[in-house]
């Protein structure tokens, strides 16, 4: 068979495939560009659901999002629609807080938290998120303190973070301090003893700050490149701190 026969097989078979399972429509005309459009949709598209890999389906979503910013959260907002699952809710709302729509996601999360999910903790976790992300730190503590209330055997250490910065910013000085030192010491990575330093900082506690600073270069250099890469802007931070704090 020529190429170019194939070629087109190829482009009628992914542009049915569009088709039938919902893709965006755009996807048409991308697959109708020879070479790169069918290469594109098979990347973006048909690989990730091929590859079994955490990595890999992570790695294909990146390039997803760079392709279709808006992508996964049209495809939340029609599962939403035609299920109305508590699952479709938690997803689509999670989806807004990615995009930083966090009163749309409050209104998400609080028509989910009823009956049975009354007090789910990942909901309620997402909920805080939202509410933090819009500035309602009061709102954001007094979800978490009912999460933690209701689900005593949860653990998050995100959500222990937001937490301790919620605290702080409602003005509770001597908990944040606490809750801080307690999440430093067990945070895997970081931001959350970068805070806790800048925290310090901001309170005038600068020998403390300076400990916590250096704690964070101590541990980057002990630790792997790839750590050393993923808290690349925390590590970052942490010699701006030392640099401000022995110049002063």
């Amino acid at each position: 068979m020529p190429a170019i026969g194939l070629s087109f097989i190829i482009q009628i078979a992914l542009i049915v495939h569009a088709l039938r399972t919902g893709r965006p429509y755009y996807w048409i005309m991308i697959i109708f560009i020879p070479g790169i459009g069918p290469l594109a949709y098979f990347i973006v598209e048909l690989l990730p659901d091929l590859m079994g890999t955490y990595q890999a389906r992570s790695a294909f979503r990146g390039i997803r999002k760079t392709l279709d910013p808006g992508g996964d959260l049209r495809r939340h907002e029609k599962e939403h629609k035609l299920s109305g699952s508590v699952d479709a809710t938690r997803r689509l709302a999670g989806e807004l807080v990615a995009t930083g729509r966090y009163q749309e996601a409050i209104v998400h999360y609080q028509g989910a938290l009823t009956g049975l999910y009354q007090h789910d903790p990942d909901l309620l976790l997402g909920l805080a998120t939202a509410e933090f992300g819009n500035e309602q730190y009061d709102d954001a503590r007094r979800t978490l303190d009912r999460l933690i209330d209701n689900n005593p055997d949860f653990k998050s250490q995100d959500g222990h973070l937001m937490y301790a910065r919620s605290v702080e910013a409602c003005g509770d000085i001597d908990k944040a301090r606490e809750e801080y030192a307690v999440v430093a010491a067990y945070y895997a990575g970081a931001e959350a003893r970068l805070r806790y330093g800048r925290f310090l900082e901001t309170q005038g506690d600068n020998e403390a700050a300076l400990a916590e600073y250096e704690e964070i270069m101590t541990t980057a250099d002990l630790a792997p490149r790839h750590y050393r890469q993923a808290q690349k802007s925390w590590i970052n931070d942490a010699k701006a701190g030392i640099r401000r704090l022995s110049d002063g």
